[in-house]
């Protein structure tokens, strides 16, 4: 009995030995910039395809040719000044949002929910640009 009882106290004490902790510590270079649109702020865009949409250009500095490769963006809007935010890709009264980026550039998209039409925005919009970090 001494033997099960010091085998299993020396397992314990063993496994509790081996166990390492690892702090991982937040990063802290994501960064928020916010822009305002006006509904002049838009442009008719036609793609490749013939596919028609508004778009609305927003510079971006802080975005690098290395941030655009290995970063990632996240944006949202809000029609109430900034109380309340929706993430995009969204539709919103009818009209589908989407974005696109590249180095100094984040741009807007504005058409139909059923992708066939263009759709101005008629109202100004609060733009929220999360720039998230990687490595």
């Amino acid at each position: 009995m001494k033997k099960i009882l010091t085998i299993l106290g020396c397992v314990i004490l063993f496994a509790a030995t081996s166990c390492t902790k690892q702090y991982v510590s937040p990063a802290t270079t994501n960064q928020t910039v916010y822009a305002n649109l006006a509904t002049t702020d838009w442009t008719l865009y036609t793609d490749n395809g013939g596919n028609k949409s508004y778009q609305a250009p927003i510079n971006v500095s802080l975005i690098s040719n290395n941030f655009a490769q290995y970063g990632g963006i996240i944006v949202a809007i809000s029609y109430d000044g900034g109380t309340t935010y929706e993430q995009l890709p969204e539709t919103y009264a009818g009209i589908a949002y989407s974005y696109t980026y590249n180095a100094g550039n984040v741009t807007l998209y504005a058409q139909s929910s059923d992708g066939t039409t263009a759709v101005q925005p008629t109202l100004p919009i609060k733009v929220k640009i999360i720039l998230v970090d990687s490595n």
